[in-house]
């Protein structure tokens, strides 16, 4: 169920990156105390029971709520970033997104095969950079993956949940349909163009 408080602060900015997707601004909720605790709250209260060992942020927003979490669940904290990064070895995956290529990369040792890893990042929409984090955190052999997102945007076309391996368990604070989209754009004077 979308927490009220965190809908009347999500911002959608209309036309970025580029013309024609409203973009959900998750720095709206980050930069107000009260949804940071709701946020950290839900998500602690969700994966308190799992046996986390390790959080792994998806640069760079992915990183907000993956330190707070980790720390709250006793959990170290990855970070999986863009290359040229991290220092020292890594091991890293390519990846095919809508307009074009990219790599993610974690440095060498960070997971092992005792560890149940929750990876987080910001955003569900295509799923293209969780589904490579996926795969490239499976390489480091863990016991268990979940994933976690502050935003599923359930926005036909999107499809950001098909092919996910059924055995991943995903958890969203908010999921946004055209319904809320909809709300959002109203709530901000602005329309669907």
């Amino acid at each position: 169920m979308n927490n009220s408080v965190l809908l009347e602060n999500l911002r959608v900015i209309p036309h970025f990156p580029k013309k024609g997707i409203m973009f959900e601004d998750v720095t709206s909720l980050f930069r107000n105390a009260e949804c940071m605790q709701i946020m950290c709250k839900e998500m602690v209260d969700y994966y308190r029971d799992k046996g986390i060992t390790k959080v792994v942020g998806i640069e760079s927003r992915g990183f907000m709520l993956s330190g707070v979490v980790g720390k709250e669940m006793n959990a170290g904290v990855v970070m999986c970033r863009k290359p040229n990064k991290l220092p020292g070895n890594v091991v890293k995956i390519s990846y095919t997104k809508e307009y074009g290529t990219d790599t993610l990369e974690i440095s060498e040792g960070s997971i092992n095969e005792n560890d149940v890893v929750l990876i987080h990042d910001d955003l569900l929409a295509t799923g293209g950079t969780i589904k490579a984090a996926i795969d490239l955190v499976k390489m480091f052999k863990p016991k268990k993956i979940y994933v976690s997102f502050i935003i599923d945007l359930m926005i036909e076309g999107l499809n950001g949940k098909d092919g996910f391996d059924p055995d991943i368990d995903i958890f969203s604070i908010l999921e946004i349909r055209e319904e809320e989209l909809k709300e959002q754009l109203k709530r901000q004077n602005l329309t669907l163009e």
